[in-house]
């Protein structure tokens, strides 16, 4: 049958495919239209796994949280180039599966690509966008933080964005955004030094140990010299210990504790595209 041109305007703006390939997935379907929508998705599987090889090191790193500010999540969707991440399109898309995150509360990653947005799966829209775009899309990472209160951050760019769990409601939000900004700045590896890993406590020992063993110092006094380094390491790397961004004459726990002795900071969740 006929293939008209409101026939591929329509296809077109049901699946974000190109002109070319509306009217080809039309002629294949001979006009039926849900089947073309089916010829251009399955386009997008053989398409993807055409680029599956590709690096898709580009993308949107979008942070949100619950209306009630007690639940908040990140999601990372990635591309091949920073033009198709900077397309309008792609953050909206971006954003969906945020808000699924955010209404569903996954479990992990694999939960997240399971749930379904506008009666499909967020995994066959990645495909799907996949034969769309022509490049590598992937949803590549998502991680959450729940507390009494929680503040999201998203760096202009949307390639960096952060989340922070405080153990109070009601607090002012530029506090909160203060410091989900110094995440953002200082990249901390962790909230205190006790929620530090022991393997980054042994390596950080160690490297001490040899950097000061290079320099000559006693094997006797190696240890107690690394300690020294190692309580160093706390205060640079850690949240609450480090100096705060926007007044280096105290620590963020300080800072925290200005505004509300029992206020502190509980988890926070740090996604950078490349740094």
């Amino acid at each position: 049958m006929a293939i008209t041109a409101a026939d591929v305007m329509k296809l077109r703006k049901a699946t974000g495919a190109g002109m070319m390939d509306c009217k080809n997935a039309l002629a294949e379907a001979n006009g039926d239209f849900d089947a073309a929508i089916q010829i251009i998705r399955e386009k997008g599987k053989l398409v993807a796994s055409k680029r599956s090889d590709r690096e898709a090191s580009e993308g949107v790193v979008l942070a949100g949280v619950s209306e009630n500010n007690q639940y908040g999540a990140i999601v990372v969707l990635n591309c091949e180039t920073d033009f198709v991440a900077k397309n309008e399109d792609f953050v909206k898309i971006t954003n969906k599966f945020l808000e699924a995150a955010i209404a569903n509360k996954p479990a992990d990653l694999d939960a997240l690509k399971a749930l379904e947005v506008d009666g499909r799966t967020i995994e066959s829209h990645v495909t799907e966008q996949t034969g769309v775009i022509g490049e590598k899309i992937e949803l590549s990472f998502f991680a959450k933080v729940e507390a009494e209160a929680v503040v999201p951050y998203i760096h202009p760019g949307n390639k960096l964005a952060t989340l922070v769990g405080f153990n109070q409601a009601g607090v002012d939000t530029q506090v909160m955004k203060d410091v989900a900004m110094q995440v953002a700045a200082m990249s901390p590896v962790a909230v205190d030094k006790d929620n530090v890993s022991p393997e980054i406590v042994a390596k950080e020992l160690e490297i001490a140990k040899e950097k000061f063993r290079q320099e000559g110092k006693p094997e006797a006094m190696l240890d107690k010299i690394a300690q020294g380094a190692l309580n160093k390491f706390f205060k640079e790397s850690t949240l609450l210990n480090q100096a705060f961004v926007k007044d280096n004459k105290q620590t963020v726990k300080e800072y925290l504790q200005s505004v509300d002795k029992g206020l502190t900071a509980t988890e926070f969740v740090r996604f950078a595209l490349s740094e």
